[in-house]
């Protein structure tokens, strides 16, 4: 799904729709509950070929940026359709891959139309008062077995940081 782009319903500057979501730790999380500089919330899924070519590239996110920004996973496929989804799995999948994000689940999709998104992996960045600075792609692979030549969200995350324009 990562060939398809977001019917973006985010504009740069709008604030994050709010989420009280249940995380595979079993606590719910809520959008306020992040306070860092900066919050990655990725759209995402156990399944996704798109999504398992990207892992290695979100846990380098965390880890270069961890200390200013919260990395948080949304899952919002339906399980009944798509069984590899489903809450357990989603914990196996964490675990076995070494995430260290809050992994969330959407089991209505509501809080993903809400925000728009429409594929996996669709990273959306907000700045501490939860404003849109860049929605867009972890990096210009194209494809799981493609290449990368640049990394889209570290970038813009370093000139977030940096105070300079997206």
């Amino acid at each position: 799904m990562v060939l398809t782009e977001s019917t973006i319903s985010l504009k740069t500057g709008d604030s994050a729709p709010e989420f009280n979501l249940k995380g595979i730790d079993d606590n719910m999380h809520s959008l306020n509950d992040y306070s860092k500089k900066g919050l990655l919330i990725i759209f995402m899924c156990n399944h996704c070929p798109y999504v398992k070519a990207k892992i290695d590239a979100i846990k380098e996110l965390h880890d270069k940026f961890k200390d200013h920004i919260s990395i948080v996973g949304i899952n919002s496929n339906d399980s009944m359709k798509y069984p590899d989804d489903n809450f357990d799995s989603m914990k196996v999948v964490v675990k076995e891959k070494g995430l260290k994000i809050d992994y969330l689940v959407d089991e209505t999709q509501e809080i993903a139309k809400k925000y728009g998104a429409v594929c996996t992996p669709d990273p959306f960045l907000f700045d501490s008062e939860k404003k849109l600075v860049f929605h867009g792609r972890i990096d210009n692979a194209m494809n799981p077995d493609a290449e990368v030549t640049e990394k889209v969200m570290a970038n813009n995350i370093e000139k977030f940081l940096d105070g300079t324009k997206n």
